[in-house]
């Protein structure tokens, strides 16, 4: 999976400078989601697996990883809570992955507006910044595994994915573009144009091979060497 992590990561430069910043000591890293990455704290979840390949890589920098995910989370949410499980916890970097929820929902018609995502993207940014850590922001990736244009929620998660580009750019955050990386990877390996199975097991929530696959990204925009390496 090197090479196409190699492949991946030439889409997910944001913020060339910032992008270039590596881990130092007592770094804190608070992942900050929703079910996916509250499932990335299981034994082979991606949070666990970037954890992992931090402390085999820098065994002698004491870095802390606190995984902060809550199932069903969209934005508004992240907002209400990130004093209690992001700030209070003194971080020195946020990854923030969220806004699956917030396009899912539009299905009961409980998703969130562009506007409501944007501002609540450029609020946790301002906040988390003003604490003096850094944001690794990441856009949406899958509802639904085929690459012809054909998921429901394609042209929607494509545009929630413009926004948080944006305000990437706005707020001079490092941007990891998960949407363009899983796309490129799907498109390469779901030769059957499949719904699930090749990087999630249900559309949307992660299998062992995605999970894997989204640690390999988060280590590069980090710049980890993969456990794998």
């Amino acid at each position: 999976m090197a090479v196409a992590m190699g492949m991946a990561c030439t889409l997910l430069c944001g913020c060339a400078s910032l992008g270039k910043r590596s881990l130092t000591k007592q770094d804190t890293i608070v992942f900050l989601g929703d079910s996916i990455t509250q499932a990335g704290v299981r034994p082979d979840g991606y949070v666990t697996l970037t954890s992992q390949a931090i402390a085999k890589a820098y065994p002698d920098l004491d870095i802390k990883v606190i995984g902060a995910g809550i199932s069903g989370h969209k934005v508004p949410d992240c907002q209400k809570r990130l004093d209690r499980d992001v700030l209070q916890k003194k971080p020195t970097i946020v990854l923030i992955y969220i806004g699956i929820n917030d396009v899912w929902h539009w299905n009961n018609n409980r998703g969130t507006t562009k506007e409501d995502f944007e501002a609540g993207l450029l609020d946790m940014i301002s906040q988390i910044n003003a604490v003096g850590a850094r944001v690794i922001l990441c856009t949406p990736t899958v509802i639904g595994e085929k690459t012809d244009g054909t998921n429901k929620f394609d042209e929607m998660l494509d545009e929630y994915s413009d926004i948080s580009r944006r305000v990437a750019k706005t707020t001079h955050s490092q941007l990891l573009d998960l949407r363009k990386a899983f796309m490129a990877y799907l498109k390469e390996h779901n030769v059957d144009n499949a719904d699930k199975g090749i990087l999630t097991g249900d559309t949307v929530h992660l299998n062992k091979a995605g999970n894997r696959f989204l640690a390999d990204l988060v280590l590069d925009a980090m710049h980890v060497p993969s456990s794998d390496s």
